[in-house]
């Protein structure tokens, strides 16, 4: 089973890629990249998953937007359960200049025969895609007090909680089911954290690609026994991991 994570730019910025692919019981990361238009990201899908093999796609994106105006359920949600971590979600509207490239996406990998998982039977072979966000999953699996603000602020602050992101993923997500390969096998991929703005920037979205990924894997792995899912097919949804049960 394959695993792609997409921190996709909403607007016309570089989208963030991860590539997972679960072999012998573990995750492994087989590509990490960064595209900016959606061509691009398209092709580099298919190239990491042939028509006939399975897989799931965890997008950080509204790809189902129902309403015009306002925020989706999802949305509103987002802040209900997480508003204490500072991990509410942006309202999401058919009226706002990014949902019909989001929407268009969600279209594109439907026409791949990637359908939506709302509901999923655990561990079922298939071809899935999902809507995430990563901060709450982030806060939810290494078991934190609030969101890793690595994208606001000083760029020193920054990097240090970039930084602070890596060693969890590096230390933490091994320890998880499905766990992810070692540091060992997989750090030739995980870019070091760099001290300029635009580098910086680069390696965020790719970290955040691969947080997509792999709450994509925890949730084909495991289905609604350890995740929450906000929201429905109707009304938008996002699924987020619940708190890590080692």
């Amino acid at each position: 089973m394959k695993f792609l994570g997409i921190d996709l730019g909403w607007k016309s910025q570089p989208s963030g890629l991860c590539y997972l692919e679960l072999i012998d019981g573990k995750l492994q990361i087989e590509d990490i990249d960064r595209k900016e238009s959606i061509a691009d990201i398209l092709t580099w899908i298919d190239t990491c998953v042939t028509p006939e093999q399975p897989a799931i796609i965890g997008v950080d994106a509204p790809t189902l937007i129902p309403n015009a105006t306002g925020s989706r359920l999802p949305d509103k949600l987002t802040h209900k359960h997480f508003g204490k971590y500072h991990a509410g979600c942006y309202p999401a509207n058919l009226s706002l200049p990014f949902a019909e490239r989001t929407v268009k996406f969600g279209l594109e990998l439907e026409a791949r025969g990637f359908a939506h998982a709302p509901t999923i039977e655990p561990q079922k072979p298939g071809r899935y895609q999902i809507e995430v966000f990563p901060h709450p999953a982030i806060v939810n699996l290494f078991g934190l007090e609030r969101i890793l603000k690595y994208k606001k602020g000083r760029l020193s602050d920054r990097r240090l909680e970039l930084i602070k992101l890596y060693n969890y993923i590096t230390e933490i997500l091994p320890s998880l089911d499905p766990p992810l390969c070692s540091l060992r096998l997989c750090g030739s991929f995980l870019p070091e954290i760099p001290t300029t703005g635009a580098a910086l920037k680069q390696v965020e979205d790719k970290l955040d690609s691969l947080i997509c990924a792999y709450v994509a894997a925890y949730w084909w792995f495991w289905g609604e026994q350890r995740n929450l899912v906000l929201g429905d097919r109707t009304t938008g949804y996002i699924v987020i991991p619940s708190k890590s049960q080692k």
